[in-house]
Formats: C-alpha cells, sequence, structure tokens
C-alpha cells in the first residue's frame, strides 16, 4: 500500500504539472496570436511578438505550436478580438495583487476575477490602487561563474544581480528598455538563460501571518487559474 500510495502521489503531482504547463502554453499561444495579428509575424520588428516568443522559448513550447500561432495572428485566422486588460485589489493581510488578462469579454473577466478576490477574503480594487507599489522589470534567471554573470549583465545595463535559490543561478534585473539587450548579451557570452521574462517587481513585500498564508496562495492559484488571466503580481513576502 505504501507504494501504491507513492505513485498515487507522482501522478497527482504529474497531473498538476501537466496542467500548469497546458495553461501556460494557452497563455503564451494567445499572446504571440495577439502580438502578430498587432504587429506582424516578424520579431524583428515586433518588439511585443519578441517578448512572448521568449517566454514560449523558456516554457519549452513546441516550436509547431510557436509557429502557429504565429501564422494564426499574423494571418488573420483568428478572428477573436482580445483585450489586454488589468484588475487590481487586495488579499488577505493586506497584500497588494495585480493581474493581467487578455480578454474577448470584459464582462465574464471581471466577473472572475472579483469572486476570486471576493471568495478568498480579499477586494478588488479601482485601477491605480496598488500599481504604484510596483515597478515593471525585465528579469533573467542565468546559471554561470558569478564573475562572467556579473560582467556580462552589468555592462549590458543591468540594475541588480542577485543570488538565486539554485546554487550556480542568478537572477538578473533589468530596466523593461534594457530587457533584450541584457538577455542577448548573456547568451552571447555562453551563458545559460533558464528563464527571461518581463514582470511587475514591488518596491517594498508585505509579511503575512500563518493564518493568512495559506490563503493568500490560495487567491493566487485561483486568479492564475482562470482561462483569460495571464500573469498574476504580489507583494507577498
Amino acid at each position: 500500500m505504501a507504494g501504491h500510495n507513492k505513485w498515487s502521489k507522482i501522478r497527482h503531482r504529474k497531473a498538476i504539472v501537466d496542467k500548469r504547463r497546458s495553461k501556460v502554453w494557452t497563455q503564451v499561444a494567445r499572446a504571440i496570436m495577439v502580438a502578430a495579428r498587432q504587429g506582424g509575424g516578424d520579431p524583428g520588428f515586433n518588439t511585443t511578438l519578441r517578448y512572448a516568443l521568449d517566454e514560449a522559448r523558456y516554457a519549452n513550447m513546441p516550436r509547431d505550436v510557436i509557429e502557429r500561432a504565429i501564422a494564426k495572428g499574423a494571418g488573420g485566422g483568428d478572428t477573436t478580438n482580445y483585450e489586454a486588460m488589468r484588475y487590481e485589489g487586495y488579499g488577505p493581510g493586506g497584500v497588494a495583487v495585480i493581474v493581467d488578462a487578455l480578454t474577448d469579454n470584459r464582462t465574464r473577466t471581471v466577473t472572475d476575477v472579483r469572486n476570486a478576490f471576493g471568495d478568498h477574503g480579499g477586494n478588488m480594487g479601482a485601477s491605480g490602487c496598488v500599481a504604484y507599489m510596483f515597478q515593471p522589470r525585465g528579469v533573467i534567471v542565468v546559471t554561470g561563474a558569478e564573475d562572467a554573470v556579473m560582467e556580462a549583465a552589468l555592462e549590458a545595463g543591468a540594475i541588480d544581480v542577485q543570488p538565486a535559490d539554485d546554487d550556480g543561478a542568478w537572477v538578473v534585473v533589468t530596466d523593461v528598455a534594457a530587457y533584450i539587450g541584457v538577455k542577448d548579451a548573456l547568451e552571447k557570452a555562453k551563458l545559460k538563460v533558464g528563464e527571461a521574462s518581463l514582470t511587475m517587481i514591488p518596491e517594498t513585500t508585505v509579511a503575512v501571518n500563518a493564518e493568512h498564508a495559506g490563503t493568500v496562495a490560495e487567491l493566487i492559484e485561483a486568479l492564475e487559474d482562470l482561462d483569460d488571466v495571464q500573469k498574476v503580481y504580489s507583494n507577498v513576502e
């Protein structure tokens, strides 16, 4: 029975990982289609598309899926009218939360987001109520020797370089305008980039007590699970 129980847990974890991967690929494919439709299918002339392609690459998204998404967006194969929406609010313990979505139905999405906040002890606020607490940044996770990472990143214009949780990994933070240049410089220096994306980084974080920690995690997970939601940011410590 112990072996059976262990296998059940492994299968459960695998199901969660597969579900998350599928959701990420769906999010990225939608972002690629919207970017290609608005700015064309050439990432050399479409910075927004290049951002989306970076996320696809580091999410291990299959090339044929990426190419279909570009073709669908640039070629007009997808006629869905997606809008980029941002929602803001507070979770338990005063945690600030930002939700970015791509939606073809504002009413559905705002209702889903509001319900997620309400079901998990939070409340959705007005536009701008928490955004001022965050800064848009590029974040690149890279593996390599400290000197090599520091030299390549800082010479290319990175704001900061900090050790990551994994041994030998570093988190490189950039301004949005410098993000592509820094990432290219790291790759040119033969350093392994494991993850790279644009994000929102809180200027200060909020520590929550044990009572609120689980509920905050459930709120973030519930928001991330919504079909229209692309990314969720918070300042929880």
